[in-house]
C-alpha cells in the first residue's frame, strides 16, 4: 500500500480553495523561503505516514461539511512526493471530491512534464504561489530560480486546469510597485487564471522558529498591512490589463 509523508491534516479549512475542504499538509520542501511560516514541514524524514485510504476515511468522517469544498493537498510541497499526491488525487475523483493543488512549483520539470500532466489530469484546482517575479530575487528570498516555477504556471494553463495566484508582500523583498505590474503582465498571460490572492506578511511563524532553534530569518522586519496589499494588487491588475491590451483582449 502506497504509504505518503505527512505533516498534519486539518478538518475545515476555509482559506485552501473554494468551500469549506479537507486540507493535508505534505511532509518536505526543498524551498527555503524567508517569510516561511511553516518551517516544521521542511525536513522530509519528518511526519508521520498515511495511506490513500486513510485520508480518504478522515474525509469521509466529514463529508457533508464538504459539499461545495473537498480536498486540498498543500505543505511543505506536495509535488515532492508526486506518486503518493496522484495516487490520492486520482483515487478522491473516483469519488466525486473536488482536488485542488496548493503549490509552489518548484518541483516541475519542463524536460519531463508527464507525471505532472497525470497528476493535473485529476486536479480541479491549483493554487500556485509566485514568490516574486525577479528571478534574481526569487533566489535571494528562497534559494531558487523561478524559471520552472514560471514554465509550470504555463503549463497548467496549457492542461486547461484553473490556476488561482498568491503572492506574498513583503516589506523590502516584496514591495516593488514595478514588478507587481511584471508579475501582473505575466499572468495575464495565462488564459486559465481564475483568482488573485496578495497576502500582507506575517510573523506569526516566529514562535515556530523559536521553538525548532532556528534563527528567524527576516529578523525585526516589520509585517504588511491590508494597505500595503491591496496597493500591491491593483499594480498587478494593472499589469494584467496591460497583458489582455498587448494581446489585443
Amino acid at each position: 500500500m502506497m504509504q505518503g509523508r505527512i505533516h498534519s491534516t486539518e478538518s475545515f479549512g476555509t482559506v485552501d480553495g473554494p468551500g469549506i475542504r479537507f486540507v493535508v499538509f505534505f511532509q518536505g520542501c526543498p524551498m527555503r523561503c524567508l517569510y516561511c511560516h511553516n518551517p516544521d514541514t521542511w525536513d522530509v524524514n519528518a511526519g508521520h505516514t498515511e495511506s490513500v485510504e486513510s485520508l480518504l476515511e478522515q474525509y469521509r468522517r466529514n463529508a457533508v461539511f464538504y459539499q461545495n469544498g473537498g480536498i486540498t493537498c498543500t505543505g511543505g510541497e506536495p509535488m515532492l512526493q508526486m506518486s503518493f499526491l496522484t495516487g490520492l488525487f486520482t483515487a478522491a475523483k473516483q469519488e466525486g471530491i473536488h482536488t485542488c493543488l496548493d503549490t509552489s512549483g518548484i518541483c516541475f520539470n519542463p524536460e519531463q512534464p508527464e507525471p505532472v500532466r497525470t497528476l493535473l489530469a485529476v486536479t480541479d484546482l491549483v493554487m500556485l504561489d509566485i514568490k516574486q517575479i525577479n528571478d534574481e530575487k526569487h533566489r535571494a528570498l528562497t534559494g531558487h530560480s523561478n524559471v520552472n516555477i514560471l514554465k509550470f504556471a504555463e503549463f497548467v494553463s496549457e492542461c486547461g486546469v484553473p490556476l488561482w495566484v498568491r503572492h506574498v508582500v513583503v516589506p523590502g523583498l516584496t514591495d516593488d510597485p514595478k514588478e507587481h505590474e511584471q508579475l501582473g503582465y505575466f499572468i495575464g498571460g495565462l488564459r486559465t487564471l481564475k483568482g488573485l490572492d496578495v497576502l500582507p506578511y506575517h510573523t506569526m511563524g516566529k514562535r515556530k522558529y523559536e521553538e525548532l532553534g532556528i534563527p528567524y530569518p527576516l529578523g525585526e522586519t516589520p509585517p504588511a498591512d491590508n494597505p500595503a496589499a491591496e496597493q500591491a494588487k491593483a499594480a498587478i491588475l494593472r499589469g494584467i490589463k496591460a497583458r489582455l491590451r498587448a494581446s489585443g483582449q
